[in-house]
């Protein structure tokens, strides 16, 4: 068997040193050694072979857009929503798809090739919604992208959300999204959150809220919708994002809480960057950091991976398109130490993603898509302590991005030769 592309000499996530033989846009072989040829080979020289980086929520209509309007001074979740409101009526198509598009350059030069993003339906015009299903057809070759309908300002709270929000499913958008904590009343919240998955159930869609990002212990959404996803039976299908309020709840509360999301196969999307920027801003000390329960859910078995959420916008200041660095802060925050935590970390941020979005075409095994990432780091924990270099980036069997290995001598006054992390972009238009 001859092979389109063969990466030789890598090192799998589980240690293994393997040839990868890639046809078109899959991968056809994983051996220790292919005696074959093949139209291109790439050395991995003992590097990290990884599936390709994903990631669960993220806003991609606001993205690259800090400082417009202004500065969020204050820091908060709600001034960032504040904020918000006043930049959407200054947006454009054109802005909207432009700045998306140069995240999903930064993205792919990442090696994250696949991302699932919110977009707000508030907006009558509904622009950001026609700006990113036009960004979703371009960067198809390189980006699994999916859109959830988000109404940013409240299902019922905003005067047309819900109508935008089914006009935005009938235009093709994906997921049925929701944030009941942003309701007038916590019974609106929760009569949202039953509306919101009997519109999915419908549509055989899946749901993704925002769910109780808030420091409130009482903010408790997130019941209703393991018993709305139980109800339905759409386990599998639904995930919960943030679920800040859980780092505040009650302990014998929550004794019972983890077993129904476990029971009705509730994902959770907690989003460490971002979490531990927006929450406990109103503490003094000792001062919240609003993580979620994520050791505790993954002890009964409940789906957990980590997001991004914001890169340069009205929320959050910074930013690469990293999803290391995520993982990085994610690992801190939730005290994942042990040398299986930080492994799971680097799962949770490509397989375990890559399954809370339904997207089993990804990984590293024969017959799923050619796509994968070859990083400058023996094992999955070296990779996350340095934030490796992507060396290399395939996407559906092509060679998308790849950058020179650094040479990290040390010069004469014992400083590293390089230290440069700035990161060149591919165009994936």
């Amino acid at each position: 068997m001859d092979f389109d592309l063969i990466v030789r000499g890598g090192t799998l996530p589980d240690g293994r040193v393997a040839d990868i033989g890639i046809i078109d846009e899959t991968i056809a072989a994983i051996e220790p050694k292919l005696d074959v040829s093949a139209g291109t080979t790439i050395d991995a020289s003992g590097n990290l072979v990884s599936p390709p980086f994903v990631d669960p929520h993220f806003h991609m209509d606001a993205t690259l857009s800090y400082g417009i309007p202004r500065i969020n001074v204050s820091g908060t979740l709600l001034e960032g929503i504040s904020l918000w409101g006043e930049l959407k009526p200054l947006l454009t198509h054109e802005a909207v798809r432009d700045r998306a598009l140069a995240y999903c350059d930064w993205a792919v030069s990442m090696g994250l090739l696949a991302i699932r993003t919110h977009v707000d339906v508030c907006d009558d015009r509904l622009l950001a919604v026609e700006a990113l299903l036009d960004v979703k057809k371009t960067i198809a070759p390189c980006i699994d992208l999916q859109l959830v309908a988000f109404p940013q300002d409240g299902f019922y709270r905003s005067p047309k959300a819900r109508e935008n929000s089914i006009r935005a499913l009938d235009m093709g958008v994906d997921i049925v999204g929701g944030i009941p904590h942003f309701e007038r009343t916590m019974a609106d919240g929760t009569r949202s959150v039953t509306e919101l998955c009997e519109i999915a159930a419908r549509r055989g869609l899946m749901v993704d809220l925002h769910c109780d990002e808030t420091d409130d212990p009482l903010s408790r959404h997130i019941e209703q919708l393991a018993y709305e996803t139980h109800r339905l039976g759409l386990q599998g299908k639904v995930a919960g994002s943030h679920l800040t309020s859980m780092h505040s709840m009650d302990n014998y509360y929550v004794s019972k809480l983890l077993p129904l999301i476990a029971e009705a196969g509730v994902s959770a999307i907690p989003n460490p960057l971002i979490n531990i920027m927006l929450q406990g801003r109103h503490d003094t000390f000792p001062k919240r950091r609003g993580m979620t329960r994520v050791k505790e859910m993954q002890a009964l078995g409940i789906r957990v991976g980590w997001g991004q959420d914001c890169v340069l916008d009205p929320w959050y200041s910074l930013g690469t398109a990293d999803m290391l660095d995520v993982a990085f802060m994610g690992l801190h925050v939730a005290q994942m130490s042990s040398p299986a935590d930080m492994a799971r970390c680097f799962d949770m941020v490509t397989n375990i993603n890559a399954s809370i979005m339904g997207l089993d075409h990804l990984g590293l095994a024969v017959g799923k898509r050619a796509s994968l990432v070859i990083l400058d780091a023996g094992n999955p924990i070296e990779a996350l302590r340095l934030r490796a270099e992507r060396l290399c980036v395939i996407a559906r069997g092509k060679v998308v991005a790849e950058r020179t290995k650094q040479d990290t001598r040390l010069s004469i006054d014992g400083r590293p030769a390089s230290v440069n992390r700035r990161h060149v972009a591919p165009q994936v238009r």
